[in-house]
């Protein structure tokens, strides 16, 4: 199975990195990305000799024959290559979001509409083992039917969102498409119901300032003592810019009310300046029976029994699985699965195109003090 690239970032590099070891017959053979030269220098000693680079992804549709592509490149992009490749029916691994504007959007939905292939969305949450026991446990009945949601997301590494690339949100449409996009989707998967209406408030009340554009740490005056600072050795990872400069882009938190067709709601909060213990990602989920919460950094799930004096705990071992809480490894195998004809995507391009159409919302209704409706206009 030869396997094309497009936009060989530091995601895609990750999980698709040792592709071979979770199929040997399955290679990357092809990557069109302009960072040709920094590519080879990351690749294993004499695997880039194998691989044709393009810096073209046009050219390297046209050129190679291919039995799918994976798309990992910069957010606005993403829409453009995915058409690409639809127009081709190819087996599609498509990074999140799937769009960053509402035209990327519709024109997305019309080319997939049109095309036969099948397309995995990069949503690994959905896939985890901590999801998938909740998901089991919320469909036997064991808390009743989910009545009302509290979802939390506090990001310990949020620095990466304003040192990087990252913090320029015209090309990553904002935090509600960088995160709450996962979490939007493995709600919608636990639930069980369609959402119908939003509202949303984000702030920027930390990750601003009135240094200088383009200022990067290693020039600052002060890079020995802000906390945020890239030149200690916690941050290296995070960037080079200063989160504190004039052009430092996207909010630092925000909350969205979501209401779904059966009448329940959902409360969602994301912030990124928590730090170290701070840190939580998960939900509580409430019926009348029971509620059900569980945390991806520590790997518990508890249930709590509403009428009688009962506390169910499931610890996973956190350690045992890898990225994104063992949902990688799932995506992973679902695509390659895919491409041999033997599956079908468990995270469908239309839970991406419901999820970003959901933070698309969400920024609308941030910007406009509104709420907004759930629907294909």
């Amino acid at each position: 199975m030869k396997i094309g690239v497009i936009g060989y970032g530091l995601r895609i590099s990750s999980i698709f990195g040792n592709i071979s070891k979770s199929d040997p017959d399955c290679r990357i053979v092809a990557i069109a990305d302009p960072n040709i030269e920094g590519i080879k220098s990351k690749l294993p000693a004499g695997e880039s000799d194998e691989i044709v680079f393009f810096e073209d992804a046009d050219e390297m549709l046209r050129s190679m024959k291919l039995d799918g592509v994976i798309i990992g490149t910069r957010c606005n992009l993403h829409t453009e290559m995915a058409l690409k490749v639809l127009k081709l029916n190819l087996p599609l691994y498509l990074e999140k979001p799937v769009a960053t504007t509402y035209e990327d959007l519709y024109r997305l939905k019309t080319g997939f509409e049109n095309s036969k292939s099948e397309v995995v969305v990069s949503f690994p949450l959905r896939n985890t083992p901590l999801v998938k026991l909740a998901k089991e446990i919320i469909d036997s009945g064991k808390i009743g039917t989910v009545e009302h949601v509290q979802a939390i997301n506090n990001v310990p590494y949020g620095g990466v969102y304003y040192h990087s690339w990252y913090r320029d949100d015209s090309i990553t449409g904002g935090l509600f498409l960088q995160k709450a996009t996962h979490d939007f989707d493995y709600i919608n998967y636990l639930v069980g119901h369609k959402p119908i209406a939003v509202c949303a408030m984000k702030s920027k009340q930390i990750f601003k300032g009135n240094k200088p554009a383009g200022l990067k740490c290693i020039n600052c005056d002060e890079k020995h003592s802000c906390e945020e600072s890239t030149i200690k050795k916690a941050n290296l990872d995070r960037g080079d810019y200063c989160s504190f400069a004039v052009d430092t882009g996207n909010e630092d938190s925000g909350s969205a009310l979501l209401r779904y067709e059966s009448g329940m709601h959902v409360n969602y909060s994301q912030n990124f300046f928590a730090r170290r213990g701070a840190e939580k990602r998960g939900a509580r989920l409430l019926g009348y029976k029971g509620t059900l919460e569980f945390d991806w950094y520590t790997g518990e799930l508890k249930i709590f029994m509403h009428h009688e004096p009962r506390v169910e705990t499931h610890q996973l071992d956190i350690n045992a699985f890898d990225g994104h809480g063992g949902g990688d490894h799932m995506l992973v195998n679902n695509y390659l699965q895919i491409v041999r004809g033997a599956e079908k995507s468990v995270t469908t391009l239309n839970d991406g195109l419901l999820s970003a159409l959901l933070c698309l919302k969400a920024n609308e209704s941030a910007n406009t003090n509104t709420f907004q409706n759930i629907e294909w206009n």
